[in-house]
């Protein structure tokens, strides 16, 4: 699954200056994201017009996958690839006494992180952390993050941009500060368990209609996760098969009739 880019144009007096700002709104470090100088500035002529610094800063691409080796059941080893971006699941949440002392770790650094972020961000809400069980012996646990508060959309954003970034960038710190890479979902007052329902609807409704006249359907652009909602709830109709067409960020999820 491709994953999108998270990308922070910065401004500030000089480059290093803009960098070192940057780097703070996101909470990470300098080894974790590429930098574009978009303008390196100017100081102008005696201080009469002078022109600021302005970078651009990408959060990396995702690393090298982690081994392919299914990992025990209880075992902190994840076999997901780095970096990949968690979709939302419905599943019940792992009983404290059942978790081992590697994903008690987990759970408080993950608590920790996310925190801190929402604190840079100045937003002010409850943060609860649990590992959820795998749907079925392909899976695995996974930590969720859930978030209470009032008023939070500004966490969720356009087509959840802004959430999905916080929970790649919350999984990006999580796993460096552990050493290891760590699935994450992080929801904000049940929005993606919401947007989850919703999407799968969407897939059927799509489907029905591929079906009736004979036509491909063309879903609006989505972000990889929630196309991979849609394949996912589709991937064993009698009738109709799904692709993904386009270029990120306008790639959508097609829905076309076998026959």
């Amino acid at each position: 699954m491709p994953q999108e880019k998270t990308t922070l144009e910065v401004i500030a007096p000089t480059t290093d200056e803009a960098i070192a700002n940057g780097l703070k709104q996101l909470g990470i470090n300098e080894d974790m994201v590429d930098v574009e100088i978009l303008d390196a500035g100017s100081r102008g002529l005696l201080g009469i017009g002078g022109r600021q610094s302005r970078v651009r800063l990408t959060i990396k691409a995702e690393p090298e996958k982690v081994s392919e080796s299914k990992p025990q059941k209880g075992s902190s080893n994840s076999s997901a690839p780095v970096g990949e971006m968690v979709e939302y699941r419905e599943a019940k949440s792992i009983d404290a006494d059942a978790l081992s002392e590697d994903e008690k770790q987990a759970l408080k650094v993950s608590k920790t992180v996310v925190v801190e972020l929402l604190e840079r961000m100045r937003v002010k809400a409850v943060v609860e952390p649990c590992y959820i069980a795998p749907e079925d012996e392909r899976d695995e646990r996974i930590i969720l993050i859930d978030i209470q508060g009032n008023d939070l959309s500004i966490l969720i954003g356009r087509r959840s941009e802004t959430l999905n970034a916080l929970q790649y960038i919350s999984s990006l710190i999580v796993s460096k500060e552990l050493g290891r890479w760590v699935p994450m979902m992080i929801d904000v007052q049940g929005y993606r368990k919401r947007r989850d329902r919703q999407l799968r609807q969407l897939g059927r409704k799509m489907a029905e209609q591929a079906v009736q006249t004979g036509r491909r359907q063309v879903l609006e652009p989505m972000p990889a996760n929630e196309r991979r909602v849609i394949h996912l709830e589709l991937r064993n109709h009698a009738e109709v098969i799904t692709e993904s067409m386009g270029d990120e960020p306008y790639r959508k999820v097609t829905i076309s009739p076998k026959n």
